[in-house]
């Protein structure tokens, strides 16, 4: 290997600065070079040539490879492969993973410290002359400030794949709103590139938006069984089900879209039938995990493919895009079959009273374990809430859901059965006001009645932002006789800690990018992948609409794209805005004042009011001094219009209402909306 330019005796370091400038370094990466190689001293030397990472203690000896001490096999030395784009195979020949010392894999020219990205220098002149290596460019378009609107797009060249097309629950000021949808405009501008929708589960944060985009933009969908079941359910529900074309694909499965292939790989969560994606492209590979967890002992199906995991990072990831939600949890997160324990346990406890247990609806395997210990112990199983029974009744169909014949009962025929014979499945696990459990717990529900005879049991834990909404409801149970159970029946579907390293252990990518979270949860996976050995520029703490750029010469946002909120409301989509919400916020907050008078067309003369109207503001019938202020204050600014021969009924509505404001808050400090309504007679 060829001596480092500061290690010549002949050659001061002016010299040596001067040439490497000459060759094309800038001055950051030339004092790099310096402190990399004052610091590694005549121990280690530094190649100005090589890979992208060239800061290596490796040694050539004819016929043979090392890394430190450990010599490589024949096979990991030879294996060199062409990809799609016409690569040469010298310049494959970096993404190939050789054993360390410690006998993990990592890519040639790296740090000796295990996943540490060496330094960000440009190679050689040699390298500085060749052509520019292809990039893709990964493109958020919902999810990264929230829980909830996961959309993200991929792009290269002519072509786009979509990950996922969720929805988001509103805000609790966002009043009348039913649904929050992403804001698609750069997919609907670049609509001929785009090949195709890739849903990673069936969560409504990843598949609720599809029936409002699939409008707009009618591509093809691609998911695994229960996955498109559950789409497929939507579609019906939007008249969109003849005229979507939807693919389901199984574990293992490539998806070719334009210059993408879309790998579909096993994972486990609180759905059945999640995946993880590995996108490859020219530019190299990215691998999504979707939402995951590292379940050994799941109760459908097989637990987490890592060797495919584990493969993809020996062939070499461009980027790992991994799920964030519970990286600020340290240890692992437990299996769902833990979570059947104590189910177990609370029907043994309570053998003498009705069971109803709330959770989520698409939890498919805690909606298996319940009706198991239902059967197990006699009891009859009731499903209330729509969104439960239109999933149990698809999973039942795709075999996913295996219910013992008889179990199941129509919530009609729950006064035939004592209550301590039968459990009830329910939503409304999250609070939500319109759910069945939440108008149980209001004693609205028209067929179940709550009482001390009842055990509730909340088999899941609060979505950030709907801790309030739960407690309500547990207070109106509790109020209402019943025993609630809320601790230690619920798994979460999400990695901790731990179980994020170890797919970063196995992926081994170049580039992080956390996803799936609020802020903070990115930034704690963020801390995760330092921990790790990753460098600060190669970790990308995304926001919606940043347009990253990947390719194996470096990474960088280059520009951002349009993205926002689109509002639902009923039946109309982005037709509230932020003006309408902003009134309906000032409604809620101070209620509104109407101001009718009637004035002659003619003579401009006042016929007869104001009268004042209020609605959420005071009750008029107490409040008659401060509304006969009101009237005598807007009566003031009407005459004194007339006086000054103002004929523009907009200037006496502006004269009113301005008058009417400055009034209400000197007399209680709020603001109500002031609405002055003009009759023309």
């Amino acid at each position: 290997m060829k001596k480092s330019i500061f290690k010549k005796k002949e050659i001061k370091k002016d010299a040596a600065r001067r040439e490497l400038k000459k060759q094309g370094y800038k001055k950051k990466e030339i004092r790099k070079i310096e402190a990399a190689d004052k610091k590694n001293g005549a121990k280690k030397k530094t190649s100005l040539k090589g890979s992208a990472y060239n800061k290596s203690t490796e040694t050539e000896v004819p016929g043979k490879n090392k890394v430190g001490s450990k010599q490589l096999s024949e096979t990991a030395s030879k294996r060199i492969r062409s990809d799609r784009s016409g690569k040469t195979a010298e310049k494959n020949d970096r993404n190939k993973r050789t054993k360390t010392s410690a006998g993990r894999y990592t890519a040639p020219g790296r740090r000796e410290k295990i996943f540490g990205r060496g330094d960000r220098l440009k190679k050689d002149h040699e390298k500085m002359n060749r052509e520019p290596a292809p990039s893709v460019r990964i493109i958020p378009l919902g999810g990264l400030e929230q829980i909830g609107m996961n959309i993200t797009a991929f792009e290269f060249g002519d072509s786009i794949v979509v990950v996922d097309c969720g929805l988001a629950f509103p805000e609790d000021d966002m009043f009348g709103i039913d649904l929050v949808i992403p804001d698609t405009t750069y997919l609907e501008e670049n609509i001929d590139k785009v090949k195709g929708f890739v849903i990673t589960h069936g969560h409504e944060d990843h598949i609720g938006a599809l029936p409002y985009v699939l409008k707009k933009i009618n591509v093809p969908v691609y998911g695994t069984r229960l996955t498109m079941g559950i789409i497929e359910n939507k579609l019906r529900e939007h008249n969109l089900l003849e005229i979507t074309e939807r693919h389901v694909v199984s574990f293992g499965d490539i998806v070719e879209l334009g210059e993408f292939d879309v790998e579909f790989i096993k994972t486990n969560h609180s759905i059945v039938d999640a995946a993880a994606l590995a996108i490859k492209s020219p530019a190299g590979t990215i691998v999504h995990t979707g939402d995951f967890k590292v379940d050994f002992t799941p109760v459908y199906g097989d637990a987490i493919d890592l060797q495919r995991f584990a493969e993809l990072g020996n062939e070499g990831v461009l980027a790992l895009m991994c799920d964030s939600t519970n990286s600020e949890h340290p240890g692992h997160t437990p299996s769902e079959k833990a979570v059947g324990r104590h189910i177990d346990q609370i029907f043994r406890d309570h053998a003498d009273t009705r069971i109803i247990v709330a959770t989520f609806a698409s939890n498919v395997d805690r909606v298996q374990q319940i009706i198991n210990h239902a059967y197990k112990y006699g009891r009859k199983v009731v499903v209330e809430g729509r969104s439960m029974v239109n999933i149990i009744e698809t999973a039942t169909n795709l075999d996913v859901l295996n219910v013992p014949d008889n179990t199941l009962i129509d919530i009609d025929q729950l006064r035939n059965y004592p209550g301590e014979k039968t459990v009830i499945i329910t939503t409304g696990s999250q609070g939500e006001s319109m759910a069945a459990l939440s108008r149980m717990a209001d004693g609205m529900h028209r067929k179940v009645t709550i009482g001390p005879n009842d055990t509730v049991v909340f088999s899941s834990s609060p979505i950030p932002g709907n801790e309030k909404a739960v407690t309500s409801v547990i207070n109106k149970l509790l109020l209402k006789g019943a025993d609630v159970i809320s601790q230690d029946v619920h798994a979460s579907g999400h990695p901790c800690q731990e179980d994020v390293k170890l797919i970063y252990h196995l992926v081994q990518p170049r580039y992080a990018i956390p996803v799936h979270g609020e802020f903070r949860h990115l930034k704690a996976q963020a801390k995760i992948a330092r921990s790790l050995g990753y460098e600060k520029e190669d970790i990308f703490i995304l926001r919606s609409g940043d347009v990253l750029e990947l390719s194996e010469d470096g990474a960088a946002v280059r520009e951002k794209v349009q993205v926002g909120n689109i509002l639902v409301d009923g039946l109309g989509v982005g037709d509230v805005g932020n003006v309408v919400l902003r009134d309906r916020q000032h409604l809620a907050e101070d209620g509104i004042v109407i101001v009718a008078f009637a004035f002659d067309a003619q003579t401009c003369e006042l016929l007869s009011g104001p009268e004042i109207t209020s609605r959420g503001f005071v009750y008029v019938k107490e409040a008659d001094d401060l509304m006969t202020g009101a009237g005598a204050v807007a009566e003031e600014a009407i005459y004194r219009c007339i006086e000054n021969g103002v004929t523009d009924w907009n200037r006496y509505k502006n004269v009113v209402k301005d008058g009417l404001s400055d009034f209400f808050w000197k007399k209680t400090q709020r603001r109500p909306v002031i609405l002055p309504m003009i009759l023309e007679v």
